[in-house]
């Protein structure tokens, strides 16, 4: 039996592409590196979101837990968000994301080079650090979501009448705190991605 190759993770791993949807940056091309656990969201996925967060966006701040190759972030950014934050542990993907930014001539957007699990229960929940809409697709192998929604809402970081866009596996168990109301939920191949509304 042959072995499988081992994964590269080195900076000469081949590039993958993804296409910015819609607004001001659509039909951008940009290159994400291949790296073990990074799944950015698919085209039709990331339409039927964006279509369901059309009226939200604009002058929106945002958090994308697991930012990964940008898709989410960016897209939001095309579409007018006021500012987004971007967390990613990998630091070759964080270069990326900071290419794309420069590439795009945006400011309004931040990259931290860090765990997102680690930078949610560092906050404190007095700090008034909140968001309109936030982002929660973490590597599916690893199975974070319970733990990402109750530092989420713990530190208070999702604003009065916010949007959390969850991803995971299709027919994940998934717990969601008593005060996010599911407000659109749909299933594509093997993905259950859902919208919800924390209540005010």
């Amino acid at each position: 039996m042959k072995k499988k190759p081992a994964k590269n993770r080195s900076v000469n791993a081949p590039s993958n592409h993804l296409r910015i949807i819609g607004g001001q940056w659509r039909g951008r091309k940009l290159t994400f590196p291949s790296i073990e656990g990074l799944r950015p969201t698919g085209d039709r996925i990331r339409e039927t979101v964006f279509n369901w967060l059309q009226f939200e966006l604009p002058e929106a701040r945002c958090l994308d837990l697991f930012a990964g190759s940008g898709a989410l972030a960016l897209e939001s950014l095309s579409r007018r968000a006021e500012f987004c934050l971007m967390l990613e542990k990998d630091g070759q993907a964080c270069a990326q994301l900071n290419s794309h930014l420069v590439a795009l001539e945006c400011r309004q957007a931040q990259v931290l080079n860090t765990d997102s699990l680690d930078w949610l229960a560092q906050c404190k929940p007095e700090n008034e650090l909140q968001f309109d809409v936030i982002f929660c697709d973490p590597p599916f192998a690893l199975g974070l979501w319970q733990r990402c929604f109750e530092l989420l809402e713990s530190k208070n970081l999702i604003a009065e009448g916010g949007w959390i866009y969850v991803e995971a596996p299709k027919n994940e168990s998934l717990d969601f705190p008593s005060q996010w109301q599911i407000h659109r939920k749909k299933s594509t191949g093997q993905v259950d991605f859902y919208l919800l509304n924390r209540a005010s």
